[in-house]
């Protein structure tokens, strides 16, 4: 399931206002506001099976599935 050239296939990038943007290889998917709309996503691209723990296929830059807007803003929101 690796990307091109050894690259996860996926990638979330780091939370910014609004959401996380989310590329599936290499195309925009759009912005996710929640681990569903990440799933929705891969969904949409063929992948509903798609593993979201594994880091050859997804790769959660600034942080993992815990970290969205709303949590940078309020730490208290991970506990």
């Amino acid at each position: 399931m690796d990307g091109l050239d050894g690259y996860p296939s996926v990638v979330v990038h780091a939370a910014q206002p609004g959401g996380r943007r989310v590329t599936i290889r290499g195309e925009d998917a759009g912005l996710a506001t929640s681990v569903a709309d990440v799933v929705e996503f891969l969904r949409r691209a063929g992948l509903d099976d798609a593993p979201l723990d594994d880091p050859d296929f997804i790769e959660w830059r600034g942080g993992g599935t815990a970290i969205w807007p709303a949590t940078i803003d309020d730490p208290d929101a991970l506990s």
